[in-house]
């Protein structure tokens, strides 16, 4: 099968894609920020793509466009390339496009992150989306980095605080190897400082240029077998979201008061 690309198509189109999948869409999100000396600043956005295609391909689910300016305010202007979005700003941003799924017939929506500094807002967002239209709108968050076996465990086996790490530039040199800069790996290795910290820093007060970790370690087999995981990962969240409902029956939620059915 081919991945369902929402923007492809044309209503009548997704009107029937929307009916067929359980009204289930996935939002894909990423972000563009500097990743080191070797990988492009769209590196989360372009991985979590692929990951949501493959993944459609294999479920039917489609699509969204992703979403490539979020937070990313922890990486400082100190390299350039990278934009940001306020965390504010991002939330408003997923609660409107929750408005227009709901109000267009979807049910069920999941966004799939690839980028660390949109956890808490997303998480944020998840909160207020699923009171807003409880009843209307299953929402969910999956992390790219968190879905599928030992997935987790790769991205952290050379920094706790990663980025530009072993398993980022593996992916990338599996997924794109036209845009890593293959003779700047040797010297873009930096430690992870921020190990026994009491406080929170951003990335310009822990490393020296703008990766932590080893991406000298990276290798294209391992970003193959780690994507083939990643991808595997959420396929089984896609089947499952497919039909989940609340876990208790509506009649035990339904008449809470300040919240509006269809």
């Amino acid at each position: 099968m081919e991945p369902v690309i929402l923007e492809n198509f044309a209503w009548p189109e997704i009107s029937r894609l929307r009916d067929e999948s359980g009204g289930l869409l996935i939002l894909p999100m990423g972000a563009t920020e500097q990743h080191g000396p070797h990988l492009p600043v769209g590196m989360d956005t372009l991985l979590v793509e692929e990951v949501c295609k493959a993944a459609s391909a294999r479920t039917g689910v489609p699509v969204m466009s992703a979403l490539r300016y979020t937070v990313s305010q922890g990486h400082t202007p100190k390299w350039p390339g990278t934009f940001s979005l306020r965390h504010g700003t991002f939330i408003s941003v997923l609660r409107e496009l929750a408005a227009w799924a709901v109000a267009t017939g979807w049910k069920r929506l999941l966004l799939v992150n690839s980028h660390f500094g949109n956890d808490a807002p997303a998480r944020v967002a998840v909160d207020q989306i699923r009171l807003e239209y409880m009843g209307r709108l299953q929402i969910g968050l999956a992390h790219a980095f968190q879905t599928g076996e030992g997935v987790w465990a790769a991205y952290t086996s050379d920094a706790d605080d990663l980025h530009a790490n072993r398993a980022e530039t593996s992916l990338m040199m599996h997924l794109f190897p036209e845009l890593v800069k293959m003779d700047r790996l040797a010297e873009s290795d930096d430690e992870d400082r921020t190990g026994g910290t009491v406080f929170s820093y951003p990335v310009a007060q822990t490393s020296l240029n703008g990766v932590t970790g080893n991406p000298s370690q990276a290798t294209a087999e391992e970003g193959e077998l780690l994507f083939g995981k990643m991808v595997e990962g959420l396929v089984a969240l896609l089947e499952k979201a497919k039909t989940e409902e609340p876990p208790l029956p509506k009649d035990e939620w339904e008449a809470l008061p300040g919240v509006k059915y269809d």
